[in-house]
C-alpha cells in the first residue's frame, strides 16, 4: 500500500554484536562516511558514535556501539554499558554476527536481544562476511539463526564489498516509525570534529602497534584550529607506562612520525582541507582503571 504523501519516518537503529563480526564496517556502509574505526583488531569502538542518513521523507539515527565482551577494568565496563543501553533505546536493533561467530559467544547479551525481539522491539539478524563462506553453510546459519530469535528478521550480507547493504537499508527505512526529524536535516553525526580526529589517531596507533599497546591509550586533541585554508591540531597520545611511551615514540621518533604522517592523510581526506598535525605523548598512569580519568576522556560512567 503506497503512503500518504507526505509521511516523515525517522528513528534509532542501534548495532550491536560480538567483536570484530563488522559493526563498523556496516555502519559506515550504511551512513556512507566512514565514522567507525575499522581494524581487523578487538575493541576498537569505545564509544556510542552516531551517524544520521537524511532523506526528504526520513532520518535515520544509526548508532555503533563497542564489541559485547566480559569486562576486565574500568573502561571496558562503560564499553559494555554503551552496548547495554543500546537495547532499551532502539526503534531497530542490528544484531551483527558472521560466518564464524557462535551464539554461545555471549549467551546473556543474547538472551536480552531475544527478549526485546519478543517484546516488540524490531530485530533485525544480520550474517555478516557472507562472501567468506559456501551457499550451504549460509543456509545453515539462516535456519539456526530464524530458530534462535524467531521474531527476527535475518539478512545475510557482505558489509565489506557492499552487498546485500542495500536491502538492509530499505528494510530500515520501512521499519522506522512516523514521525518528525530528531536532528538538522544537514547534521552527519552527534560528534564533534575534535572526536573523529582522535579517532583517526587510534586507528593508525591500532595498526602500527601490537600487543597491549593500542588498548593501553587514549588520545585527546588539546587544540583544534580551522583557518581558511588550513587546520592546526595539536593532540596528546596518553599511556599508562614509561616504557609505552618509548615504544609509542620509537626510535629516534620514528614510529610517531609514522602515525602522524598517516592520520594526517586521513585527517584531510575526512575534512577536505589541509592538515599540520603535532602531536605528544604522556604518561596518565592506569588511566583506563580510574573513575575521573574516564570521565574526563568523555566515557559517561554511572555512580
Amino acid at each position: 500500500m503506497k503512503e500518504a504523501q507526505g509521511v516523515h519516518r525517522s528513528g534509532f537503529v542501534n548495532i550491536v554484536g560480538n567483536p570484530n563480526v563488522g559493526k563498523s564496517t556496516l555502519m559506515n556502509a550504511l551512513v556512507g562516511e566512514r565514522l567507525s574505526i575499522i581494524t581487523q583488531k578487538a575493541q576498537t569502538t569505545r564509544h556510542r558514535i552516531m551517524g544520521i542518513v537524511n532523506g526528504d521523507d526520513f532520518q535515520i539515527v544509526y548508532s555503533d556501539t563497542p564489541g559485547v565482551l566480559k569486562p576486565s577494568y574500568k573502561l571496558q565496563e562503560q564499553m559494555l554499558e554503551f552496548s547495554r543501553s543500546a537495547l532499551v533505546d532502539a526503534d531497530v536493533l542490528l544484531y551483527v554476527t558472521d560466518v564464524q561467530d557462535t551464539a554461545d559467544r555471549n549467551a546473556d547479551f543474547l538472551e536480552k536481544v531475544k527478549r526485546i525481539s519478543q517484546g516488540g522491539t524490531k530485530v533485525f539478524l544480520i550474517i555478516n562476511k557472507i562472501d567468506l563462506t559456501t551457499q550451504e553453510t549460509l543456509e545453515g546459519l539462516v535456519a539456526f539463526w530464524q530458530k534462535t530469535l524467531p521474531e527476527a528478521m535475518v539478512f545475510p550480507l557482505s558489509a565489506k564489498e557492499r552487498f546485500g547493504v542495500t536491502q538492509l537499508f530499505d528494510a530500515i527505512k520501512n521499519a522506522l516509525p512516523v514521525g518528525p526529524p530528531f536532528f538538522a536535516k544537514d547534521q552527519l553525526t552527534d560528534k564533534p570534529a575534535r572526536f573523529f580526529v582522535d579517532e583517526i589517531i587510534r586507528e593508525k596507533i591500532l595498526l602500527n602497534y601490537d600487543k597491549e599497546i593500542p588498548y593501553s591509550v587514549e588520545v585527546e586533541v588539546e587544540q583544534f584550529k580551522e583557518e581558511e585554508r588550513l587546520i592546526r591540531i595539536m593532540a596528546v597520545i596518553y599511556v599508562e607506562r614509561e616504557s609505552q611511551k618509548g615504544i609509542i615514540i620509537g626510535r629516534q621518533g620514528q614510529a610517531l612520525k609514522r602515525v602522524g604522517a598517516q592520520a594526517r592523510k586521513d585527517i584531510e581526506a575526512f575534512f577536505g582541507k589541509q592538515v599540520y598535525l603535532e602531536l605528544f605523548v604522556k604518561v596518565d598512569k592506569d588511566w583506563r582503571s580510574s573513575q575521573s580519568r574516564l570521565r574526563h576522556y568523555g566515557y559517561d560512567l554511572n555512580g
